[in-house]
Order: structure tokens, then sequence, then C-alpha cells
């Protein structure tokens, strides 16, 4: 497969859009047996095929179009969930959490310093791996030092404009 450059695709991308291949195979396939027999689909095994393409989705467009996807952690939903938005619309693929999860490869984290406390120590672990942008309303020495325990790329104090919080995405984004 060739781009209009004549160059081939890098061996990430390769591999992600062939894995994509073969899950939507994979989920048209339990579709149509679903129907020869007359059964209904297996709705919880459909259900993982989809979750597990669009994640394949994330990662060619991770690698073909240069997608950032930044998970925005905050103990306040609204806010969480208003800053997803706002990223959305500045063309990041965010989403938003009241609670850690490890991050997907490639994902950059917006991590309220507040939630540390209730995190342990595996998600304290993924979280330092994460090298989380840390945004807060402390700017005491002591979340600082927190902040720097937790390996943070950067310490953002609330509030924060958009294009702040962008603008360190994309330093985030240049540390690799």
């Amino acid at each position: 497969m060739d781009s209009g450059t004549g160059s081939s695709p890098s061996p990430e991308l390769a591999a992600a859009l062939h894995r994509l291949r073969s899950t939507l195979a994979r989920l048209k396939a339990e579709l149509e047996l679903a129907r020869e027999e007359g059964a209904a689909p297996p709705v919880e095994r459909i259900r993982g095929d989809v979750d597990e393409a669009l994640e394949l989705l994330r990662a060619v467009e991770r690698s073909a179009l240069g997608l950032v996807t930044v998970l925005v952690v905050d103990d306040d939903v609204r806010l969480a969930e208003l800053t997803a938005r706002g990223l959305r619309r500045m063309g990041y693929d965010s989403d938003s959490a009241d609670r850690f999860r490890e991050a997907r490869p490639g994902e950059v984290v917006v991590f309220d310093l507040g939630l540390y406390s209730g995190l342990d120590e595996s998600a304290r672990s993924a979280l330092r791996s994460a090298r989380p942008i840390v945004v807060t309303g402390a700017t005491d020495a002591a979340s600082r030092a927190l902040a720097k325990s937790l390996n943070a790329s950067d310490y953002l104090v609330k509030p924060i404009e958009l294009e702040e919080l962008a603008a360190a995405i994309s330093r985030r984004i240049a540390e690799g």
C-alpha cells in the first residue's frame, strides 16, 4: 500500500490498519453468522469488537494524522467534561473522567492533583509513567513537590485557559 508520495506507511500505521481490518472482519462474521442461524447477535462480543475497532482507529489516526488524545481527570465532573469538550473543539481527541484510569498509548493525561490521595500505588505508578500535566488550585511548595514526584510534565494553576492547556499539551507531545 503506497501513499500519494510513493512511500510506504510507517510500520505502526500498517500494523494498526491490519488489526483494524481483522477486528472489523470478525465483527462482520459474527453478524452474518447470527443472521444465517436466525439467532440474536452476541451483543457483548460485538460491543467488545466495536470498542476494539474504535481503539485501533485511534491508533491509526494518531499514526497517520498526528491526532493527539487527551484524558482530562478532575474531581469536578462538569469541569472535566467542559475542558474535554473545549479540547475537542481545538482538534484533540479528548475524554473526561472523575477517576484516573491507565493512559492509552500516546495519550496525554491532564490530572487534578486533588485526586492524588485516592489513588492506590498501582495507579500512582501508572500516573508517573504517563508524565501528566498537573492542574490544581494549590500554589504551595508541597503541591509542587507532589507534582514533581509524579513526574509531571507541567504544573498549571486553576483557573486555566484552554490556550494555556493546549500549549502545555504541545510541550508534552514535543517531549515524546
